[in-house]
């Protein structure tokens, strides 16, 4: 008899507040039903091959990857003008995770604030264990649907928020936890999930689920699904930034100049962007007080620092306004 996602749903809400002998019973049944825990066929005789041999099997399994997330356009773009809708009503990005998921959101959520020039504050990503699971396991941490909660709790969610669950199993009762709590705070919900019939995709409004099948090494989601995970949340964060106007054409304008390789980065995005020469950029980025924003519309528009600050004042932020195009 075929196992529907629903019945696995509520299997896994039977087997979270049931006898220890049933939650066995109940996170086995899950994981026959979960792709990143088959074996791969291809990778069977993995100890007995050679360095070359795995490499490229992983590099052929890797290949898959991307069609599979290919597949997800659709959710993904759902997802990014739900994010985009919700920051410009006051809202966050959240990224919840555990383990090696929970690494990826905090990965993306720590790159944001250097990359757009966004306060820390307005993407953040929560892992199960706290601070000490980005580095290391910590054990049982991910088991608890009321964890995830609480987390979300601490936060102070409020429903202009929009929640990501990060879960390549599809089953993590914290990941789980949190989108309930999200779900019923009436924050926007999202699960980002490797297996689609699972839990979490039963309680997310959208549902981002590139099937990249079974891994190389069993079970190890840090592969594949891994991977797939961390093109997802490049395509969040980046389409939402650009949606958002951190970026002009496709340079970084709203970047944080925070060492001597991104200075020299922000004289090149301003002669890219302008046609200026190096030393007009050069003058301009200081002029401007190291604003990019400041130093292009100086340059575009041949005008002062002040006039410049001006008419990015007046036009709300809105780069090209100010720029006249």
């Amino acid at each position: 008899m075929a196992v529907t996602g629903d019945f696995l749903h509520d299997l896994y809400n039977a087997g979270m507040t049931s006898q220890p002998k049933k939650d066995r019973r109940t996170a086995r049944l899950l994981a026959e039903q979960r792709l990143t825990e088959k074996r791969n066929a291809a990778s069977k005789n993995l100890d007995r091959m050679t360095a070359r041999e795995i490499v490229r099997l992983m590099n052929r399994e890797d290949r898959n990857v991307a069609r599979a997330v290919g597949r997800e356009s659709a959710a993904i773009a759902g997802a990014v003008d739900a994010i985009v809708g919700a920051i410009r009503k006051g809202g966050r990005l959240i990224y919840v995770g555990a383990g090696s998921s929970g690494r990826m959101g905090v990965l993306d959520a720590a790159e944001c604030p250097p990359t757009f020039g966004i306060s820390p504050k307005l993407v953040v990503a929560l892992i199960a264990g706290g601070r000490r699971a980005i580095t290391r396991a910590v054990e049982g941490a991910e088991d608890s649907e009321r964890n995830g909660a609480r987390d979300l709790r601490a936060k102070k969610l409020t429903r202009r928020d929009v929640v990501v669950g990060i879960a390549a199993s599809g089953t993590t009762p914290y990941v789980v936890g949190s989108l309930k709590y999200a779900r019923a705070r009436g924050a926007m919900t999202v699960a980002v999930t490797s297996n689609l019939r699972m839990p979490v995709g039963r309680v997310a409004k959208i549902v981002i689920a590139p099937e990249v099948g079974p891994e190389v090494l069993t079970g190890s989601t840090r592969l594949k699904a891994g991977t797939s995970q961390k093109m997802v949340l490049n395509m969040l964060s980046t389409g939402v930034m650009a949606r958002l106007g951190h970026v002009y054409e496709n340079l970084m304008i709203d970047m944080l100049l925070t060492n001597e390789k991104l200075a020299g980065r922000a004289v090149r995005i301003l002669v890219e962007a302008s046609g200026a020469s190096v030393s007009a950029a050069e003058q301009a980025l200081r002029a401007g007080g190291h604003d990019l924003r400041v130093g292009l519309v100086m340059l575009k528009r041949r005008v002062g620092a002040g006039e410049a600050k001006r008419l990015i004042a007046r036009a709300g932020g809105d780069l090209r306004w100010a720029l006249g195009e």
